[in-house]
């Protein structure tokens, strides 16, 4: 297992990431970009009855496929005060103690190192919650809010791209910490919320329903602000992002929630997380 995190961090990472993204929105030839989705559906299982294209051949490129959106029926929305966000793994929830969460067992890190040592905005949640969701490949790729909330800010950590799952989060320390990642800033009436996208090798980008495509930056910390007549609000369930392959996200809360999942669950996207 060490040994797969050493190999990772000997690897042109970014380059590898972009490379990926380049070749996902390749569009041609048809016969290829189809032999891809189909050969990638086959190996991960999965189906697009839920999808509101369901033909493999209708999508313009493997990026399209990879982001495709589900019809408006897939997921209805739980009636609960914080739903899930994602598809995929809810690998861990419980208190942020101290400032200080759970990676994995034996692994802790802290909302500061998260927030890209932003420590005055970590405060805000030292006692809260946390819960993160891992995507794996197979899993629907867009990041939907998980209570209603205005956006405030927006703040692009450059950093590593490890591969995320199990492997990783029990042997790469403080990985959330160090991978790029994109953390995005919410008021909403649970008090204020943090959702952190968190990037991998080979994710070929992050990108935001209000900004597009998060331009990677090899080593400067990027932040982006709004003001009361600009800050977009988003509902309940309401898409915000997604991932140009699988990855984590990460909530914050600044209270602590009483659970509706479990840890290690397999998890929908709008299902209940917390009460």
């Amino acid at each position: 297992m060490k040994f797969f995190a050493v190999l990772q961090s000997l690897l042109p990472q970014h380059h590898l990431s972009r490379a990926a993204g380049w070749l996902g929105h390749l569009e041609g030839p048809g016969w290829l970009k189809t032999t891809l989705i189909k050969a990638f559906m086959s190996s991960y299982g999965i189906s697009l009855k839920d999808a509101e294209i369901e033909n493999p051949e209708d999508y313009p490129h493997f990026n399209a496929f990879f982001t495709r959106a589900l019809k408006s029926d897939a997921r209805p929305l739980a009636n609960s005060r914080f739903v899930m966000p994602a598809d995929g793994e809810l690998s861990q929830r419980g208190p942020i103690d101290a400032g200080a969460m759970i990676q994995a067992k034996g692994r802790t890190y802290t909302a500061t190192a998260l927030l890209g040592g932003d420590a005055l905005a970590a405060e805000a949640f030292n006692n809260g919650s946390f819960a993160t969701i891992y995507l794996a490949p197979r899993d629907y790729h867009r990041i939907h809010m998980p209570t209603t909330g205005t956006l405030r800010r927006t703040r692009y950590v450059p950093g590593d791209l490890f591969a995320v799952n199990k492997t990783t989060a029990r042997t790469v320390d403080q990985l959330f910490a160090r991978n790029e990642r994109l953390v995005c800033y919410f008021d909403t009436a649970n008090g204020p919320l943090v959702l952190v996208l968190v990037g991998a090798i080979i994710v070929a980008g992050i990108e935001t329903v209000w900004g597009g495509v998060e331009a990677p930056s090899p080593d400067t910390i990027r932040e982006t602000c709004w003001n009361d007549d600009s800050a977009p609000t988003f509902a309940a369930g309401e898409e915000v992002g997604r991932f140009f392959l699988g990855s984590t996200v990460i909530v914050l809360t600044s209270e602590q929630l009483s659970w509706t999942a479990e840890a290690g669950a397999a998890v929908k996207v709008k299902t209940p997380l917390a009460d």
